[in-house]
Formats: C-alpha cells, sequence, structure tokens
C-alpha cells in the first residue's frame, strides 16, 4: 500500500488533501516535506520559526512502541515551536482520546482561545483544535495564532483553487480568538 492509501485509510476524509497537492507541497516548495518509514508516515512544514505538523501516522503494527515520541523528539531537537491540529476528543472514539493524550503527553498544549473550524465541501462545518509545542516558556497563543494562519496559507490553501476550485482554509474565516 503506498503512502497516501495508508493516510486515506485512517484520516477522516475530510481531513485529507488531494494527493496532487501534496505531491506539488513536496515537489515545489522548500518548507514541505515527506518521511516515510515501515513504522510511520509523517508529513510537515518547516519554516524559519515553527514546524507544522500535517500528518503523522504511526504503522498500526508498531504503534505503543515509542516511534510516535521518537519522531515529536526529533522534531524538537530543532528548537522551534511546533504546532498541529487534532480532531475534538469524541467520547465514542477512542482513536480521538488516544490521539489527544499522545501529544499532551508529549508536552503539548490546546491554544484554548483559537477557535478553528472549516466548511466542508458540501458546506458542513467540523471544527479542529489546535496543539502546540514551544522550547520557549509562555508561547503567547498570538504567536501560534500566527503561525496557524501562515500553515493554512502556505500549506492548506497551496494551489487549492486548483485542487479544489477555492481557498479551502481562510486565515481570516477559519480561525477566531475565542470570548
Amino acid at each position: 500500500m503506498d503512502w497516501y492509501d495508508r493516510l486515506n485509510e485512517y484520516f477522516p476524509e475530510y481531513e485529507m488533501k488531494k494527493e496532487g497537492q501534496i505531491q506539488a507541497l513536496i515537489r515545489e516548495t522548500d518548507i514541505y516535506h515527506k518521511v516515510d518509514t515501515d513504522k510511520f508516515l509523517l508529513l510537515y512544514a518547516e519554516f524559519p520559526t515553527f514546524i507544522f505538523i500535517d500528518y503523522l501516522l504511526i504503522n498500526p503494527a508498531t504503534r505503543g512502541q515509542g516511534i510516535g515520541t521518537k519522531v515529536i523528539q526529533t522534531l524538537k531537537k530543532r528548537g522551534k515551536d511546533i504546532i498541529l491540529e487534532v480532531e475534538p476528543i469524541d467520547r465514542n472514539d477512542e482513536d480521538s482520546i488516544k490521539r489527544v493524550h499522545f501529544y499532551q503527553k508529549n508536552g503539548f498544549v490546546k491554544a484554548d482561545r483559537i477557535q478553528y473550524s472549516w466548511e466542508k465541501e458540501n458546506s458542513e462545518t467540523y471544527e479542529m483544535k489546535i496543539y502546540y509545542w514551544s522550547p520557549h516558556d509562555d508561547l503567547p497563543q498570538e504567536v501560534v495564532l500566527r503561525n496557524m494562519s501562515k500553515a493554512c496559507q502556505e500549506i492548506h490553501n497551496f494551489r487549492a483553487h486548483q485542487y479544489y476550485g477555492r481557498n479551502v482554509a481562510n486565515p481570516d474565516e477559519v480561525l477566531h480568538w475565542k470570548h
């Protein structure tokens, strides 16, 4: 099974970028990277001041062996803030609980002041939570918001009109401060 099929099998359809968009990001930008091994698959963007984890998939046969933590530790060693999106916890979905616990165990904090919701192609909206880690104490959530806005603009919206006929994550529409 190729890397895209593995991603597609694990992540919900609404979270998936089209394969052509991901291939173009890898091929045509200096910031987007794919690391594909038999134990994990990582797709991420490395900006000058932060890293955006787009997809992290641990091979189901090797889950629970600390591989995900090793991947995160490797990224942390670069000394940059790290941000990512996580589905909200669904008490009926054990994976959603495990996913959030994994990131919290690895030092990530939920950006509780930022609301992040997208509109699917069928106009239905869904919410994601933003988690972040920083090598610096007390990273302001304003910085997290600015970084997430950049990730939306440069990663999610990369050639979005070509692949989806629209911008999929206009930062001014999908990111908001909670009051």
